[in-house]
């Protein structure tokens, strides 16, 4: 029998550009080493269609004739997991969870499981990484399952597939796609051909059969999902699930979704019987605030169309080196030094022989321009060491030349500083025509047009 003809091509991990050589930068994304070797077999070419069954299968619709309506989406009874996905599960959507190892995203998935079989659907859950007594013991200590949800330990394309088929689920789980392989494809699971190859096949399982298919992708060492760049193009929702394994609190952000809102984020806790819903990540994130230390203010993100309050600490010391050290947690660490630099150029605060460091309390990590006034109040807090007061939070975008700009849904984010108690709001005063009740509940509304007017209300 004639051995198969083995090919060697290399494939750009981030684009899935193929090449028949290697090449240190891909012509295709312009990223750097990324190109890796895969050996492939020669495939017979499949039997071509006949002209007939070619023009049935090409019709092209009218766009009028297309009948549009309401998606019934499945809730999964997790409200902060109905929010990411924009209300609920979408029948034959395929949706990629992304995570650091050991951040609960397989626990994140089997509650999803235990909610859907309660509702009597069918689930199927497949696991390429542990046994049935090993989900089963994860399962138990979660609480009672329903009958409708079925396991399956396997990593064969084509068993998965005629399962799926035979058995029609409404929702199916793959925990990883980096365990599945394709027997077609000669390549080590994991590889970006194997991958490619079985999100393609759920991707037509999904489309055509109408079955929910939630894949769990690992991320690199950079926080990306293991694998071609082109997986997160092909699925309909991509979320990612963050936080430090360590803490209590988790973290899941939707990047992607055809289906709704992107950037919205669901707050959860880490729990002995799983993962928990925060309700009000506002409180959550606050909770152990100091009261009358210097270097903290309280800002307000918006994750989507939720507005969250966080603290931000900073602290400045004198250094005992002729370079000084600067270090940010949980935001960008050169818009700390620009900042940095506009309060010593407008606002005359030499801090060009102190260490500073900043902190988003809680964990979060925020790259919103709207937290660079706190970011700035609270450097100049801890450099003047006088604190602040305890119920102001601010919020406003910081140029160069000083100057506080405006930002975007400044009436959510007052409102949620004052559902939370806080009596003095600290905004740019280009937002207060935006702002209908100057004097919202018993808060004070302050609008500054300078970093200068800002550092006049604390120096």
């Amino acid at each position: 029998m004639a051995k198969a003809k083995m090919t060697t091509v290399f494939y750009c991990q981030n684009c899935g550009h193929e090449s028949a050589k290697w090449m240190g930068q891909c012509p295709g994304c312009r990223e750097w080493n990324t190109f890796v070797e895969e050996k492939i077999s020669a495939k017979t070419a499949a039997p071509s269609l006949t002209a007939k069954e070619r023009r049935e299968a090409g019709t092209p619709a009218r766009l009028s004739e297309i009948a549009l309506k309401d998606e019934e989406r499945m809730s999964t009874h997790m409200r902060e997991l109905d929010r990411v996905l924009g209300g609920g599960i979408v029948p034959g959507s395929l949706i990629l969870v992304g995570g650091d190892p050991g951040i609960g995203k397989s626990t994140l998935l089997l509650q999803v499981c235990r909610h859907m079989a309660a509702d009597r659907r069918k689930v199927l859950y497949i696991s390429g990484e542990e046994s049935l007594k090993q989900i089963k013991i994860r399962a138990n200590r979660l609480g009672e399952f329903e009958d409708s949800l079925f396991l399956l330990c396997e990593t064969n394309l084509g068993i998965i597939e005629e399962t799926m088929r035979h058995h029609r689920p409404d929702v199916t789980i793959i925990d990883s796609i980096q365990t599945m392989y394709q027997e077609t494809v000669s390549s080590a699971p994991g590889s970006v051909s194997q991958v490619r190859e079985a999100t393609n096949v759920f991707l037509q399982l999904a489309k055509g059969m109408g079955t929910s298919i939630f894949i769990v992708g690992h991320v690199t060492k950079e926080g990306t999902v293991a694998g071609p760049r082109v997986l997160e193009h092909m699925v309909d929702t991509v979320l990612y699930f963050e936080g430090d394994r360590h803490a209590s609190y988790r973290i899941l952000r939707g990047v992607k979704n055809r289906f709704g809102s992107t950037n919205e984020i669901g707050v959860f806790e880490m729990q002995e019987q799983g993962l928990a819903e925060v309700v009000n990540p506002s409180e959550f994130m606050l909770d152990g605030k100091p009261e009358g230390a210097s270097g903290s203010i309280v800002s307000c993100s918006m994750e989507g169309t939720r507005p969250i309050l966080f603290e931000i600490q900073a602290l400045v010391c004198r250094t005992n080196f002729g370079f000084p050290r600067r270090q940010a947690i949980g935001t960008d660490f050169n818009r700390v030094n620009l900042l940095m630099a506009v309060l010593e150029k407008r606002v005359g605060l030499q801090m060009s022989d102190c260490d500073a460091y900043v902190n988003l309390a809680g964990g979060m990590r925020i790259s919103e321009p709207a937290i660079d006034l706190g970011i700035a109040m609270a450097i100049a807090s801890s450099f003047k060491n006088r604190p602040l007061d305890d119920k102001t939070a601010a919020f406003g975008e910081i140029g160069l030349s000083g100057e506080v700009r405006g930002i975007s849904m400044i009436e959510q984010r007052i409102q949620e500083a004052v559902k939370m108690g806080f009596t003095t709001c600290i905004i740019p005063k280009v937002c207060l025509r935006q702002v209908k009740n100057k004097n919202a509940g018993d808060a004070r509304i302050i609008g500054v047009s300078s970093v200068q007017d800002a550092m006049d209300l604390i120096i």
